[in-house]
């Protein structure tokens, strides 16, 4: 199993009395949950709140091995892996191989972008983001020239998806409420959040009723939206929108993802995001003992839809994987993958989501409330749910955010 997210942990977890051998192999060492990166990032929960190691998740199944490493190249019809480890490299040979590496970011083919707004991914983005968002009304504070302050207070997110809308909230929020009385040379509250998305529309993924609430809920937290416009530049001093150059010192990247490039290796064509086309059992074409899950793999619905890349369809495709190897160990066959939608949730900001589950749709308190619960119990471990929840109930009643130091980085310094 390459890929400790989602896609790969449910497998492995579900593979946990089957008579099988079972190596993990994960660049990092740890399970992140994904959806509360961007709580991270706007310091309202620290790390580990989010994240658990493998190795403990996994301690008391004994058919798994855990290896820190990366995979650099795959040998399909030899069924080899080459890791790159610390000690060098090794030769890992597999019957079964499941890959669930994810996503990473997608600039379009403007790769300089990358540099100017960042993406998030990973603890690391996310720490790194949280960095640049408090650095910059400390340096509004001690900056003297008006426009170089405007500047550091105009915030640009780029791309009108769950993150995006999530991140624009979270930190009008922060703007508003958690920083107000703690400056002395600028006003917080004067910050200026906008959230861009090219199409018609923010969360495009959700019925257009919804989206318009989610729109207006944004606007009333102080949320400047932009629709209908793509960005055509980024750079260090700002974006252009449309034919209008707007200063702002930070901007985040939410409008893109691409396939793990780890599906080149495999030989077989991949779609324009370099996702792998898999069979409906989730095999690649050719490789009947190889799988692929999760962001990494493309696979219609019944429907003529692709399965979303949000963290249910890999979940539901790591316990179709697991299920597939335990009838090949019989003998016998398993239907086709099918992907069950339990519905979409997005969280805009303090009592403010919109929830679709299909037959039931809804917005403002009972969706955030219906969205805090239904990420608390999808948070893998006790500590990490209790932990969250007193975060969470301390920032409801206070507006502080627990994790507001800056950490790492010269640019801390004077």
């Amino acid at each position: 199993m390459v890929g400790g997210g989602f896609a790969g942990l449910w497998a492995v977890r579900a593979l946990k009395s089957a008579p099988v051998r079972i190596t993990l192999v994960d660049r990092g060492n740890h399970h992140l949950f994904q959806p509360l990166l961007y709580q991270v990032a706007t310091a309202g929960l620290s790390a580990p709140d989010i994240a658990a190691p493998l190795r403990q998740i996994l301690r008391r199944q004994k058919n798994v091995v855990v290896r820190m490493a990366t995979v650099s190249t795959i040998d399909a019809d030899a069924k080899t892996l080459e890791l790159d480890c610390d000690g060098g490299n090794e030769t890992l040979a597999f019957d079964y191989l499941l890959l669930a590496t994810g996503a990473t970011h997608a600039y379009f083919g403007n790769e300089r972008w990358a540099a100017h707004a960042p993406g998030l991914k990973t603890l690391d983005d996310a720490l790194d983001l949280r960095r640049k968002l408090l650095l910059a009304f400390e340096r509004a504070e001690s900056e003297t020239d008006p426009d170089a302050r405007d500047a550091w207070l105009s915030f640009g997110i780029i791309g009108g998806g769950p993150t995006g809308v999530e991140l624009a909230g979270t930190l009008a929020e922060i703007a508003r409420h958690t920083l107000q009385g703690e400056f002395r040379n600028i006003d917080p509250s004067r910050a200026r959040v906008r959230l861009i998305e090219a199409g018609p529309r923010v969360l495009a993924s959700f019925p257009e009723d919804l989206s318009e609430k989610a729109r207006k809920q944004l606007e009333r937290l102080g949320v400047e939206v932009s629709t209908g416009t793509p960005v055509k530049d980024i750079t260090a001093d700002g974006y252009r929108l449309g034919e209008t150059f707007v200063p702002a010192k930070t901007i985040v990247w939410a409008a893109g993802v691409s396939a793990s490039p780890l599906g080149e290796c495999l030989g077989v064509p991949l779609d324009k995001a370099g996702r792998v086309p898999v069979e409906p059992d989730l095999t690649v074409p050719g490789h009947p003992d190889i799988f692929v899950a999760g962001d990494l793999a493309t696979l219609k619905q019944a429907n003529g839809k692709p399965v979303p890349g949000v963290a249910p369809a890999a979940k539901q495709m790591g316990k179709h994987v697991a299920k597939a190897i335990r009838a090949r160990l019989k003998g016998v066959g398993i239907a086709p993958f099918r992907y069950r939608d339990f519905g979409n949730l997005a969280t805009i900001g303090r009592m403010a989501a919109v929830v679709d589950l299909g037959a039931w749709k809804f917005s403002g308190i009972v969706a955030w409330w219906f969205w805090l619960l239904a990420h608390l119990f999808f948070l893998i471990g006790f500590r990490n749910r209790s932990v969250v929840l007193l975060n969470w109930s301390v920032a409801y009643w206070t507006h502080q955010r627990a994790a507001r130091i800056i950490l790492g980085g010269d640019d801390t310094r004077c």
